[in-house]
């Protein structure tokens, strides 16, 4: 690894930032850290009903499956946290959306960025190479590969943090045959603190770094289709798609930065969707109010089955609230 590489990442770096990725960090090609351990939570059924992640293993074990001659893995992330604003008052019930899906899709924002930056890098370094960007749908572990690029750690949520932007940050990564200068990885700071483990709704955390991604609440508003169970109805709250439970409540996020990408700013029915109007929606207003949104990953029956149970349980924690003392002395 020579001067060329070293020059060749700091190139990669700055047509990043001049971008608007607030990181981006460097790994090798090669298999990722924890290969075992993924094997092992898809053998112990951790994904439910994700089949989708247990197929093209093999890139996901090591990304130089994904494009011959890989040799680096650009990984870069992209603030999207923003200030919430006051719930309304005075009208219909709500149900919260996650901030991840606020804005447009990140998926389209993260991927134009990533073609543009690998077009500069065309411009710039001056020899032939493959590259191919990825973001959150190619069969590649994005966060293994961030921890190892030194874009942060993995916390105890299974999320990756970093001291200065917290988690609420989306990972993008393009795998390159580009030899380039790699990054070290950052030390976990988590330390001795639980605070996600011990405010998850579902305990979804069976322990530290591990999630069982069928008890999370993203997974059961998101990714499970048909009839969810009675108590983990119960455990949803007034989610109706995804959670930000575990993010909310994590240290580093109490004053990490707000996003500057204009895309990413939130729209209706985003951050707090009316109940009601969901229950009422056609495929037509469905496919009209979701266009281009990553809330269309729940299909609509999907969204109005989590609407009917975020009213249910509005509903009884009004009643429990309104109900009044009874006994005493």
């Amino acid at each position: 690894m020579g001067v060329d590489a070293t020059h060749k990442a700091d190139i990669v770096k700055q047509a990043a930032a001049s971008l608007g990725f607030e990181r981006c960090g460097i790994a090798r090609a090669r298999s990722i850290g924890r290969s075992d351990y993924l094997t092992a939570w898809l053998g112990a059924g951790r994904a439910g009903s994700m089949g989708y992640l247990h197929r093209n293993l093999k890139p996901r074990l090591n990304p130089a499956a994904l494009l011959e001659g890989a040799r680096s893995v650009v990984v870069v992330a992209l603030i999207y946290r923003q200030n919430a604003p006051e719930p309304p008052k005075g009208v219909n019930p709500q149900g919260r959306v996650a901030m991840y899906a606020w804005g447009e899709d990140y998926h389209e924002v993260i991927r134009d960025k990533l073609h543009r930056m690998v077009a500069m890098l065309r411009e710039r370094i001056d020899e032939p190479f493959e590259a191919r960007p990825c973001v959150d749908t190619a069969p590649i572990v994005e966060r293994e590969l961030a921890a190892a690029a030194g874009v942060g750690w993995i916390g105890k949520n299974t999320m990756v943090l970093h001291q200065d932007l917290g988690s609420y940050f989306f990972l993008g990564a393009v795998v390159t045959t580009l030899e380039l200068a790699p990054d070290e990885p950052v030390a976990d700071h988590c330390g001795s603190c639980t605070a996600c483990l011990d405010a998850c709704p579902t305990q979804a955390f069976p322990s530290p770094y591990e999630m069982d991604a069928s008890r999370c609440i993203s997974y059961l508003t998101i990714e499970h289709r048909g009839d969810i169970s009675r108590p983990f109805q119960d455990m949803m709250g007034d989610w109706v798609f995804g959670c930000d439970v575990c993010q909310e409540v994590c240290p580093f996020n109490r004053h990490a930065p707000t996003t500057r990408e204009a895309r990413l700013e939130s729209k209706p029915p985003a951050p707090r969707a009316d109940l009601q109007t969901l229950l009422s929606w056609s495929q037509e207003d469905y496919r009209e109010a979701l266009k281009d949104r990553a809330l269309n990953r729940a299909t609509l029956p999907m969204l109005q089955r989590n609407a009917r149970i975020a009213l249910t349980n509005l509903q009884n924690l009004r009643s429990d609230v309104a109900s009044p003392l009874v006994g005493g002395a």
